[in-house]
C-alpha cells in the first residue's frame, strides 16, 4: 500500500522513468494555443494575478501587532512618565514581555490563522480575552513579587485601555483587507483534484464543510478517459486528463494538486505522479476515506482533512521572501560593487567590433515560461543567435577576440544582474537557464533525459550547484548533460540560504579554475 507519507512515492520516482513528454512545450506559452478545452483555458484566464501567502500575512501581522502593542506602552510612558524616570529598564522589560506574550497567546488562540484573521466575531471574543489575560497575569506577577508597588496603576490602565481599543482597530481594518483579498481569491490556494468519482465528491464536501479550509478548487483531471469519466465532480468541471494538467499549471497560478484515488490503486497513483513531479506545486494524496489511520503528525491538513505530503513546491511563504532579499540586496550591491568592471567590459565590447554592447537571448525560466536574459555581446553582431539554435563550440568563429575572454571568464554574465534586481526573472543562485531551442547533438533536451523539466520548478540562477562543481559551458556528451541535471536538482531538493551563500562564495574561485567546458 500507499502510506509513509508518500516516502513510497519518491522511493519508486528516483528508479522509475518519468515521463519526460509531460514537462510542457518548448516553445513559449500562448494561453489561446495550447489544446486545452474551452472550460480550462477559462478558468486559466480567471485564476491569473498575484496571490498572497497567508504563512507570509501572519507572520506580518504578528510583527505589526507586537510593534503596535509595544508602541501603545512606550507612548504612553513618554508622556505621562518620562519627565519623572527618564529611561527605565523596569518598564522597557515590562513593555516586551507583554507585547511578546501576547503576540505568543494570540499564536495559541488561533489569531494568526486564515480563518482568525478574516472572521470578525472569531477575533473579537478571543482577542478581548487573550489582551485580557495578559494584563491579568502581569498585575498577578506584580503582586507576588512585590513589583507592583513600583509600577504606575495609571500607566498600567491606560496602557490596557488605549492597546484593546489599537488592537480592535487593526484588526477590523485586517479583516476588511482579508475579505477583499478572498473576494479577488487573492488569499485562496488554488487547487485541482486528479480523479472524480464517490471518492472524489465525499472529500470535495468534507473540504468545503471545513471552516478552517483555504482551497479554491478550480476542477478535476481524469485519466479515465471520456466514456468512463465524469463531466462533474460535486459541481467542479472535468478539465481533461492529467497530462492537460500540466499544461494547465503553466498558464494559471495552480498552488495544489490533490490526487483524489484510493491508495490501493498505487499503479495509477505513481503514474499520475510521476507527470506532476516536474511541477512547482504540492503535490497531496488524499487520506479522507482511508481505512488504516496513522498519528496526526504523519498527515498534512487543510482545513481538518487529512492527506499525505507526496511533493512540496521547493520554495514557499518565507523561503521564497529570504531568496528573494537576497537576490535584490546582495544583487544590487553586486550591481554597485562590479560596475567599473562591467564599464571596462562594454568598453571592450565596443572597441572590438561593430554593433551594441548588450544582447539578449531567449530562455526558459521558472515553471518553464520563456524570459529574456541579458549578456555582453560576445560574438559578430550578424552572427548572433538570440536562440541559441548552435551550440558554441571550442574556436568557434562567431566569437569575437573579446568574447572569447568574456566567455571564458563568464563576464558576459554580469549583465544578468539586472535580471535579478530589476526584472526578477531570474535569481543569483540556481538552475542555469537553457536555452529555448538547446539540444544535444540534435535531440531537445527535455528529450535526452528524464525529469528535465523538474530543473525548472525554481527560478534559474546567474551561478548555480553545477556550475561550482564544474559542469559548466558546453555539454557535448550525455555525461556532462546528466552531470548537470542531477546537481540542478540536488540544489533544488536540498536548498538552504545558507547553500546559497555557500555557492555566491566559491563562484569566482570555481570560474577561473574549473573553465575547461566554457568556450
Amino acid at each position: 500500500m500507499l502510506i509513509d507519507s508518500g516516502q513510497m512515492v519518491r522511493d519508486e520516482l528516483k528508479a522509475a522513468s518519468l515521463d519526460a513528454g509531460a514537462g510542457g512545450p518548448t516553445q513559449p506559452i500562448d494561453i489561446d494555443s495550447v489544446d486545452l478545452s474551452q472550460t480550462a483555458k477559462a478558468i486559466a484566464r480567471s485564476l491569473r494575478g498575484a496571490t498572497y501567502s497567508p504563512v507570509v500575512l501572519a507572520g506580518l501581522v504578528r510583527l505589526a501587532e507586537w510593534l503596535l502593542i509595544f508602541s501603545a506602552g512606550a507612548a504612553l510612558y513618554a508622556l505621562y512618565l518620562w519627565g519623572e524616570f527618564g529611561f527605565s529598564f523596569r518598564y522597557a522589560g515590562i513593555m516586551v514581555g507583554v507585547s511578546t506574550s501576547t503576540v505568543l497567546l494570540f499564536q495559541v488562540l488561533g489569531l494568526y490563522t486564515p480563518y482568525g484573521m478574516r472572521s470578525v466575531g472569531y477575533q473579537g471574543l478571543r482577542l478581548v480575552a487573550g489582551w485580557t489575560v495578559i494584563f491579568a497575569l502581569m498585575l498577578a506577577v506584580g503582586f507576588f513579587s512585590n513589583v507592583g508597588d513600583h509600577i504606575s496603576r495609571v500607566w498600567v490602565a491606560l496602557w490596557f485601555a488605549f492597546g484593546m481599543l489599537l488592537l480592535m482597530v487593526f484588526r477590523g481594518a485586517l479583516v476588511a483587507l482579508v475579505s477583499h483579498w478572498n473576494a479577488e481569491g487573492r488569499m485562496m490556494r488554488h487547487a485541482a483534484l486528479v480523479g472524480s468519482g464517490p471518492d472524489a465528491e465525499n472529500l470535495v464536501e468534507a473540504l468545503r464543510a471545513s471552516t478552517t479550509n483555504d482551497v479554491n478548487l478550480v476542477g478535476f483531471f481524469d485519466d479515465r478517459g471520456e466514456e468512463r469519466s465524469d463531466e462533474t465532480c460535486a459541481g467542479l468541471p472535468n478539465l481533461g486528463t492529467v497530462d492537460d494538467l500540466v499544461a494547465f499549471a503553466r498558464l494559471a497560478p495552480l498552488d495544489l494538486v490533490i490526487v483524489t484515488l484510493p491508495v490501493t490503486a498505487e499503479n495509477r497513483v505513481l503514474d499520475m505522479v510521476r507527470k506532476l513531479w516536474v511541477l512547482p506545486i504540492d503535490v497531496r494524496l488524499s487520506a479522507h476515506t482511508a481505512k488504516l489511520r496513522f498519528r496526526p503528525r504523519a498527515y498534512s491538513y487543510i482545513g481538518n482533512v487529512p492527506f499525505f505530503a507526496v511533493f512540496d513546491r521547493p520554495l514557499a511563504d518565507w523561503d521564497h521572501v529570504a531568496k528573494a532579499v537576497l537576490d535584490r540586496v546582495v544583487g544590487l550591491g553586486m550591481l554597485i560593487g562590479l560596475a567599473p568592471v562591467m564599464a571596462l567590459v562594454a568598453l571592450a565590447v565596443k572597441l572590438d567590433s561593430k554593433g551594441p554592447v548588450l544582447f539578449k537571448q531567449k530562455r526558459f525560466g521558472f515553471n518553464n515560461e520563456p524570459i529574456e536574459v541579458y549578456k555582453f555581446r560576445s560574438m559578430y553582431t550578424d552572427k548572433c543567435d538570440p536562440n541559441a539554435a548552435k551550440v558554441v563550440t571550442k574556436d568557434d568563429p562567431r566569437v569575437t577576440r573579446v568574447g572569447a575572454f568574456i566567455r571564458k571568464t563568464s563576464l558576459d554574465e554580469l549583465p544578468q544582474l539586472f535580471n535579478v534586481v530589476f526584472k526578477g526573472d531570474l535569481s543569483l543562485v540556481g538552475p542555469r537557464p537553457h536555452a529555448v531551442q538547446g539540444h544535444l547533438r540534435g535531440t531537445p533536451f527535455e528529450k535526452v533525459i528524464d525529469g528535465y523539466f523538474a530543473r525548472h520548478r525554481v527560478k534559474p540562477g546567474m551561478t548555480g550547484w553545477a556550475q561550482v562543481n564544474g559542469w559548466r559551458g558546453e555539454m557535448d556528451t550525455m555525461e556532462k548533460f546528466e552531470r548537470r541535471v542531477e546537481h540542478d536538482l540536488y540544489y533544488i531538493e536540498n536548498w538552504s540560504l545558507l547553500l546559497d551563500l555557500q555557492i555566491i562564495a566559491i563562484t569566482p574561485l570555481a570560474l577561473l579554475t574549473k573553465n575547461e567546458n566554457a568556450y
